[in-house]
């Protein structure tokens, strides 16, 4: 007898911690935060340069793993934009000559 398994729709998220962060987001954000608090118990903050400076490593890693709406955070979008940029796109012809175009090809390499 056939049976029917349904897969639940987040089925991948039961896999990311607390179903939003893979483990690597985890350590850059606890990182970014441990920098920021480090340069703020260093730096002198006077100014407000200064103060920005010292608080842009947390900033920054806590907008990279931000929930973005169908991907897991900011960083998974900028990687997969960079790898289609970046990687050779290969187009597959699948239109109305595709089966002439192998046939053809085959005649020519049994000559």
């Amino acid at each position: 007898m056939n049976q029917l398994y349904l897969i639940p729709a987040n089925s991948k998220k039961s896999l990311l911690i607390f179903g939003l962060f893979n483990p690597f987001d985890l350590i850059l954000v606890s990182a970014g935060v441990s920098i920021t608090l480090l340069l703020l118990l260093i730096l002198p903050i006077e100014n407000l340069g200064i103060a920005l400076i010292a608080l842009s490593p947390g900033l920054l890693s806590a907008l990279l793993v931000m929930p973005v709406p169908n991907y897991y955070n900011v960083l998974t979008v900028i990687k997969i934009v960079l790898s289609y940029f970046t990687s050779r796109q290969r187009f597959v012809w699948k239109g109305w000559g595709h089966e002439y175009g192998e046939q053809e090809k085959e005649q020519i390499y049994k000559r």
